[in-house]
């Protein structure tokens, strides 16, 4: 794992300390913790309050920013992917969101530190003279080693559409754009599943006339077929699926949406039918959250758990997508931690990015086998 980090000093201390018993902490150790969680740390948080330092949390490995400081004003949404030797991170940037001059940045890390932010993908239009914001990069490894860079372009998300890049070397180099067809957006925030045989499946949504969650298929790299909408705008205004392909094979899309909840709808068929789309007992604000189905089976979520705001950010698992658990809180004081991207890496380690107060994007690296939880009852946090 520590092939993919550049740790800050805080950081590797924190790391070192982890992997120490208690027992084992000498007076030099303590020393150490004092240095990373003062004693004079705010109590007072936003909806949950942490005892101590949150690097010390069980299953927490340490945390570091993409860059020092980053090339432009405004940053958001980013997406992860692991590649060879290590992994990929891109997001949006620009003055502010939706300004015209927004591209799609992107970073590397290969062990050592992650490289400077560089543009990978632009909402120019040569023909047009006029240069579109872009918007919610995703990037995917396919199977066959292709890596896919889906984001959308366009002057707001209700006109938008989605655009798609492919790069053979890991995103060293990249293929001319393509424009995906009309009324299809890509995978609109989190990362597709790859089915059996080989189709995408897409968690997209649109919100050109309400906002409405449909499911979108890349099949053999070439078509493109979609599902009706999965919810009336009418009864939850839902957008921005993350899915969860569970072990039984059923698969789970969990939403953003505007009812103070997270939303969800099931599928046992490789998605190609979905349940009526119903509330879950996990809050939300309005605000994005990604999840993945661990090697072990259990689901892992991050999301911002609050009906407002959009801090604290938090992680929960679970068995069945039904029963979650309080697993880690990774941000809690005032501010914007939100849109988070989640993977687990072949190493075992789950990898989140997510935007830092529009200014930077915090990548974080978690140890699901020390993760320890419990139960969220009627969807309040555990003090």
């Amino acid at each position: 794992m520590t092939r993919y980090l550049k740790y800050a000093t805080t950081v590797a201390v924190t790391a070192t300390v982890l992997a120490l018993p208690s027992s084992a902490l000498t007076q030099e150790a303590t020393e150490i913790l004092e240095i990373v969680a003062p004693t004079d740390t705010p109590t007072k948080t936003v909806d949950i309050n942490v005892a101590g330092s949150l690097e010390l949390q069980a299953g927490m490995y340490g945390g570091e920013m993409i860059a020092e400081k980053m090339p432009v004003a405004g940053v958001h949404a980013s997406t992860i992917a692991e590649i060879e030797g290590g992994i990929v991170t891109a997001w949006f940037g620009g003055a502010d969101e939706g300004a015209y001059d927004v591209v799609i940045w992107m970073s590397r890390n290969e062990g050592s530190g992650w490289s400077a932010p560089k543009p990978v993908a632009d909402g120019v239009d040569a023909a047009k003279r006029i240069q579109y914001p872009c918007w919610n990069p995703v990037l995917f490894k396919q199977s066959n080693g292709t890596l896919l860079l889906f984001y959308k372009v366009g002057p707001n998300p209700s006109k938008w559409w989605g655009m798609l890049r492919k790069s053979k070397d890991d995103g060293l180099t990249w293929e001319k754009p393509i424009r995906l067809p009309e009324g299809y957006v890509g995978p609109v925030k989190n990362k597709p599943i790859e089915l059996a045989n080989g189709t995408l499946l897409c968690g997209s949504s649109l919100e050109d006339a309400g906002w409405r969650v449909q499911m979108e298929r890349y099949v053999q790299n070439r078509y493109w077929s979609k599902t009706k909408p999965l919810n009336s705008p009418l009864d939850y205004a839902a957008i921005q699926p993350t899915l969860l392909a569970y072990p039984d094979g059923s698969i789970q899309a969990l939403c953003r949406a505007k009812s103070g909840r997270l939303t969800e709808c099931w599928s046992s068929d490789s998605g190609k039918k979905w349940t009526r789309m119903m509330r879950t007992q996990l809050p939300n604000p309005n605000a994005g959250a990604d999840g993945t189905v661990l090697s072990d089976g259990r689901a892992l979520l991050v999301y911002n758990h609050t009906r407002s705001g959009r801090s604290p950010l938090n992680v929960s698992v679970s068995t069945n997508g039904k029963k979650w658990e309080a697993a880690l809180v990774l941000e809690n004081q005032p501010g914007e931690y939100s849109y988070p991207a989640v993977i687990q890496t072949s190493d075992g380690n789950v990898h989140v990015t997510y935007t830092h107060n529009r200014t930077n994007i915090k990548h974080v690296v978690i140890d699901p086998a020390k993760l320890s939880t419990q139960p969220i009852v009627e969807g309040q946090w555990p003090q």
